[in-house]
C-alpha cells in the first residue's frame, strides 16, 4: 500500500550507478500504466532514459530517468505532479530512490507531439530511501489551512521545489479548495511552473491516503483568498 510511503520517502540524490534488471523496470513500466490521472481527459505520455538522455544544472546523476509529456490544457502541471508523485511513491515502495528534477531536461527532442514537463530520476540509493517522521522539515497544518482538518496531514509532507509547500487548502464542509500561492513576475518565470506541479503532488497524497472517497472538481465561484489561485476542489466521493 503506497500511504505508508508518504511518512517515510525522501528525495535520494546519491544513487549506485549499476542498471536496475529488466525484471525491476518492466514492474515499474507496467505500474506507470496504471496510475490513476486527476484529469481523465489530459493526455500524457512516460519515456524511461538513461544518464546519457538527460541533461541537468544540478550535480546528480542517476541510472535511470522517468520522462513525462503532457497535451498544455488547464490543470496539466498539476496533472503531472498527480500521476508523478504515485509513481514517486511507488518506487520507494520498492525499495528505490527517487527525485524530482525541476531543472533538468531530454538531451535530445523526444519523439512526441505533447509538451516536455519534467523528470523523474530513480535507482538505487547509495543511501537509505527512507527518514524518519521527526526528519520532515515541513510548515505546521495551520500555515497551509484554514483548519486543523486531519486528511490534510498527508499533503503537508508532499515534497516541494526547494521545499517551498506552496499550497494552501480552505475547509468548506464536505469540501476543500486547494490554492496555490501567486508570484512575483520575475519569481513567476521559473516557480509558477514548479509550483502548480507540486500542488498535484500534494493532492497525490491526498488520493492515496484515501482514494475511494476522493473527488476532485473545479468550481465556478470558488472563495477568494488574497495571494492564492484557486486551482480545484477535494469532495468527498
Amino acid at each position: 500500500m503506497l500511504k505508508e510511503y508518504i511518512y517515510k520517502r525522501k528525495s535520494t540524490r546519491k544513487y549506485d550507478m549499476t542498471p536496475l534488471n529488466d525484471a525491476v523496470l518492466n514492474d515499474i513500466k507496467d505500474f506507470a500504466k496504471t496510475i490513476t490521472p486527476l484529469f481523465e481527459n489530459i493526455k500524457t505520455e512516460y519515456s524511461f532514459a538513461t544518464a546519457r538522455d538527460v541533461k541537468n544544472m544540478l550535480l546528480l546523476k542517476a541510472p535511470h530517468y522517468i520522462i513525462i509529456s503532457s497535451e498544455n490544457r488547464y490543470g496539466y502541471l498539476p496533472n503531472v505532479g498527480f500521476l508523478f508523485q504515485q509513481m514517486d511513491l511507488y518506487l520507494s515502495s520498492i525499495m528505490l530512490g527517487s527525485c524530482w528534477l525541476g531543472m533538468a531536461k531530454p538531451t535530445e527532442k523526444l519523439n512526441t507531439t505533447l509538451e516536455f514537463v519534467i523528470i523523474l530520476a530513480f535507482g538505487n540509493s547509495i543511501d537509505t530511501p527512507y527518514r524518519e517522521l521527526s526528519e520532515f522539515k515541513r510548515k505546521p497544518l495551520a500555515q497551509i489551512s484554514n483548519t486543523a482538518e486531519e486528511r490534510l496531514e498527508v499533503a503537508r509532507l508532499a515534497p516541494s521545489g526547494i521545499n517551498a509547500q506552496p499550497w494552501y487548502f480552505v475547509n468548506d464542509g464536505d469540501t476543500i479548495h486547494v490554492y496555490c500561492v501567486k508570484v512575483g513576475m520575475l519569481k513567476a518565470v521559473v516557480y509558477h511552473r514548479l509550483n502548480m506541479i507540486d500542488i498535484g503532488i500534494a493532492l497525490a497524497h491526498v488520493y492515496v491516503s484515501n482514494p475511494s472517497e476522493f473527488a476532485f472538481t473545479v468550481e465556478q465561484n470558488p472563495p477568494k483568498i488574497k495571494g492564492y489561485s484557486y486551482i480545484g476542489s477535494i469532495n468527498n466521493n
